[in-house]
């Protein structure tokens, strides 16, 4: 199913930028509480959900929403994980999804893992997205995401198709193309012709606290809205912009990679939980006063 909202374009006359982000820029999690709390967002009377996955049945994740990605061969990024699709690394019980990370020998890898994505059952364009997740953010070493690729990714490769990084934490910021040394970050980012890797358009949030926090992604034909806990804290507008067309969502905890080393005092198995995931579009019969 690919939901496209041609009319989601009328919001970009209705809505003020925030702030352009310097890709050198951080800002810490009280800043987002207090310093962006101002900044006019999208109207709940404009938009509607047209599709969630709130985990509330037990067992393996919706199979109408959520394929895997499988293999250990590194993924790019010199990944040690190998994604699997057993309930050992992904399951859902009690309300939640649980992406679960393993110390164990598999195939020719130390770790397993899980990566879902909706690809070709779950896609859109244009719209608010956003997930409740608890991240496994004690050790260095993991790097939870949430995100989304261009589902034209096979034809054009990457980044032509598009990446939008809408959560990514990692623990140690040391040579990871971040301008300071500062723990516990998570970065908010695009990629695509130009800038991709570490010279991505992005913004960075340090001094995220242990618990759920809520990550979304406003996203219309000329611009990235990015939000933690309902307060806006980045707006991207990369050139070139190759964010017109649809996108799958990816959940996924890869170890080592751009997480740095692993921690060998980390006590597994590690986790990331999300309690849901929802995407809203515009109204069709908005229309901006």
């Amino acid at each position: 199913m690919i939901i496209r909202a041609k009319q989601w374009l009328h919001i970009s006359c209705c809505c003020v930028a925030i702030e352009a982000i310097n890709r050198s820029e951080l800002t810490t999690a009280s800043q987002v509480s207090s310093q962006w709390s101002n900044f006019p967002r999208f109207s709940k009377d404009a938009i509607e959900l047209v599709w969630s996955d709130e985990f509330d049945v037990d067992g393996a994740p919706d199979p109408e929403s959520w394929g895997y990605d499988i293999g250990g061969w590194g993924w790019g990024n010199n990944e040690l994980q190998y994604h699997t699709d057993r309930r050992e690394n992904s399951f859902v019980k009690d309300g939640f999804l649980h992406i679960v990370v393993r110390n164990e020998q598999y195939e020719t890898n130390a770790y397993t893992s899980a990566r879902l994505l909706t690809k070709g059952k779950r896609e859109f364009q244009y719209g608010r997205f956003e997930a409740r997740i608890r991240i496994p953010r004690q050790s260095s070493g993991l790097w939870p995401a949430f995100w989304m690729l261009g589902v034209n990714f096979e034809s054009v490769g990457w980044p032509g198709c598009g990446e939008i990084d809408i959560m990514e934490w990692v623990y140690n910021l040391n040579g990871n193309g971040f301008p300071q040394t500062r723990g516990n970050a998570t970065r908010s980012s695009a990629h695509g012709p130009g800038y991709s890797g570490g010279q991505s358009e992005h913004a960075d949030v340090y001094g995220i606290t242990d618990g759920f926090h809520v990550y979304a992604l406003e996203w219309t034909d000329t611009e990235l809205r990015f939000f933690l806990d309902g307060r806006s804290f980045a707006t991207l507008t990369p050139d070139p912009w190759v964010f017109n067309h649809p996108f799958f969502i990816i959940l996924n905890v890869a170890v080592g990679g751009w997480g740095g080393t692993v921690d060998p005092s980390m006590v597994f198995p590690m986790e990331m939980t999300v309690d849901y995931i929802r995407v809203y579009q515009l109204r069709t019969s908005y229309l901006c006063k």
